[in-house]
């Protein structure tokens, strides 16, 4: 399997990395990034690349790939719902394009949210764009996906950029194995979504939406 990723330096991104260079199935990552991150692995290969919002030289080193996992991402905390709309969706469907049309059968994973409105009118804006992107994805690829984790517990030493995040992510995680229990609805793990990422491309899913507890019964070992 060759894959694309995008936002491997995110906490999403880096566990769905992981996973990938640990898996025997996957043949290459390509990961495309703003700034080169000096990781060596010989199944890894970046491509830095300045304009997020135009990809359509890149078509050459997208050819070829058997899935793509977006994690790019940020939180909406502060943003206006335009400049969150030119992150999550303009970026997202920029790069869906451009796979679009050098692979149309290629499996596209997008990483959603818990709560995203796929009906594009609710009050909460975030929701809104993240259903609008969802719903685009579907129309543009036939194998396009919607994860939807709710609360993500980063594991094997990743963490989040945000420091509010961080935090709350310390005081979680002693809790983390017995809260994914208890609240299978609500929480996965870093490993768990990589898993399942990996899972849904090679075997697909019946539910083009993966709610949270969805996709972590995809990403149980």
């Amino acid at each position: 399997m060759k894959v694309i990723l995008f936002g491997a330096t995110g906490m999403v991104g880096q566990g769905v990395l992981r996973e990938c260079l640990r898996d025997p199935r996957v043949e290459s990552v390509l990961s495309v990034v703003r700034a080169p991150s000096g990781r060596p692995d010989p199944k890894l290969r970046e491509l830095v690349w300045a304009d997020f919002l135009d990809f359509s030289a890149a078509a050459g080193d997208f050819a070829g790939a058997d899935a793509c996992f977006f994690c790019l991402g940020v939180s909406s905390f502060r943003m206006s719902e335009a400049d969150y709309t030119r992150i999550t969706h303009d970026m997202t469907l920029a790069a869906a394009r451009v796979l679009a049309d050098v692979n149309p059968e290629l499996t596209f994973v997008y990483v959603s949210g818990q709560g995203a409105d796929s009906t594009e009118r609710g009050r909460t804006m975030w929701a809104r764009v993240k259903g609008r992107t969802e719903n685009e994805l579907f129309r543009l690829l036939p194998n396009a996906y919607a994860f939807r984790p709710g609360i993500i517990q980063p594991l094997h030493g990743i963490r989040s950029k945000t420091r509010l995040y961080r935090a709350g992510y310390v005081l979680l995680a002693p809790l983390g194995p017995v809260l994914r229990r208890a609240f299978p609805r609500s929480v996965t793990s870093t490993e768990q979504l990589g898993v399942a990422m990996l899972a849904v491309a090679e075997r697909g899913h019946p539910r083009r939406v993966l709610e949270n507890r969805d996709l972590t019964a995809a990403g149980a070992h």
